[in-house]
């Protein structure tokens, strides 16, 4: 699952997807669209439904800031593999 806020400056991008090893990971990217400003942080959830939580609350505080809701989408969906390009792109700076 990949969710995408942004205002006319910022984005905040989520990624909750399993590794290799079965583990739940929340993966949130953040910086200002169009500059390499930002930031990516990678959270290991219990469970699927402790990541699920984690994006409801991420999605509250999102909306409270102005974002709104750019792209909600399923990994392996064109918009969701062209969006897990752009994470990995943030991953190797």
């Amino acid at each position: 699952m990949i969710v995408r806020w942004e205002t006319n400056h910022d984005y905040v991008l989520v990624h909750i997807h399993q590794d290799m090893f079965g583990d739940w990971i929340f993966s949130r990217a953040w910086g200002q669209i169009g500059t390499q400003f930002g930031g990516l942080k990678h959270q290991l959830a219990d469970t699927l439904e402790q990541a699920q939580m984690w994006l409801e609350d991420e999605t509250t505080i999102q909306s409270s800031r102005g974002f709104r809701k750019v792209l909600d989408v399923a990994d392996h969906t064109p918009e969701g593999q062209e969006a897990m390009r752009q994470l990995s792109l943030l991953d190797a700076l």
